[in-house]
C-alpha cells in the first residue's frame, strides 16, 4: 500500500536524519581494500562520507589521540568525534544519537568478521575512547 510504504520512508528517514550527523571524512592508505568495504557499509547505512587518500595516517591517529595499540588502517572523523578501523555503523550511528563525553570509538586491528573485512566467526569488540585515553567496552559482536 502506497501510505504504508510512504511511513516506512519517513520512519526511516526521520530515525537517521535525527542523528543531524554532518559529513564523515575517512582518512585512508589508497592501498587499503578493506578500507573501501567498510566505506561501502557506512554509505549503505545511510553516511555521507569524504574520503581522503593519505599516507599520513600516522599524524591523523596522533591528532585523535589515536595510541599505535588502539589503532587500525584507517580514520575518520564525524561531529568531533573519532572513529577507528571497522566500527559498525550501528554503533556510530548510536555514539551520534547518545552524544557521549568520549573522544570516539576504536576496533584496534583489523578483526575479521566486522564490517568490510566480512569472514564470519571471529569475536571483537568495539571500545570507547575517553578523553583522558581510556578505553571501556561499548559494544561486543560473536563474529
Amino acid at each position: 500500500m502506497p501510505g504504508s510504504r510512504l511511513l516506512a520512508v519517513l520512519a526511516a528517514f526521520t530515525a537517521f536524519s535525527a542523528l543531524a550527523a554532518g559529513p564523515m571524512t575517512v582518512y585512508k592508505s589508497k592501498y587499503c581494500g578493506c578500507c573501501e568495504g567498510w566505506i561501502k557499509h557506512m554509505q549503505a547505512n545511510g553516511f555521507e562520507l569524504k574520503v581522503v587518500e593519505t599516507e599520513e595516517l600516522g599524524a591523523i591517529k596522533e591528532r585523535n589521540g589515536i595510541r599505535p595499540e588502539l589503532s587500525s588502517c584507517h580514520t575518520a572523523e564525524i561531529d568531533g568525534y573519532v572513529v577507528e578501523g571497522h566500527v559498525p555503523a550501528a554503533d556510530v550511528r548510536l555514539l551520534l544519537e547518545q552524544k557521549p563525553a568520549i573522544r570516539g570509538l576504536t576496533i584496534p586491528g583489523m578483526p575479521q568478521s566486522a564490517p568490510g573485512m566480512d569472514i564470519p566467526g571471529h569475536p571483537y569488540e568495539v571500545l570507547s575512547l575517553d578523553q583522558e585515553g581510556k578505553t571501556t567496552r561499548w559494544s561486543a559482536y560473536p563474529g
